[in-house]
């Protein structure tokens, strides 16, 4: 009897790990993205297509998306409806960078 309990045991263990191993919480696209459009708002503003101040309000909604997807992975699995919330986030940030670069103001 205490050889199938530590049988039954070892098995849930096992499955357990295999869970945790298989938690699908990676997002190599989002991290892209991020990294892009962070590349996009420094050229901005070396080239002086933003200001300071947009610059500065750009960075805040990059920060933003980075909260989102801490949160989304934060129960071990970023669900598809979380990433299609942060791949509009994206977009819609994306939008903001292209308006801002392209609104005539300069330093």
């Amino acid at each position: 009897m205490k050889r199938l309990a530590q049988i039954i045991f070892a098995l849930a263990l096992v499955m357990t790990l295999a869970g945790v191993a298989s938690a699908n919480t990676d997002t190599p696209r989002v991290d892209r993205r991020q990294a892009v459009q962070g590349v996009r708002i420094r050229q901005g503003v070396q080239s002086g297509e933003l200001t300071p101040r947009e610059a500065h309000r750009l960075r805040k909604g990059e920060r933003h998306i980075r909260r989102m997807e801490r949160r989304a992975k934060a129960d071990g699995q970023v669900t598809p409806g979380e990433r299609a919330r942060l791949n509009h986030a994206q977009n819609r940030e994306s939008r903001r960078i292209y308006r801002l670069k392209h609104n005539g103001r300069s330093i």
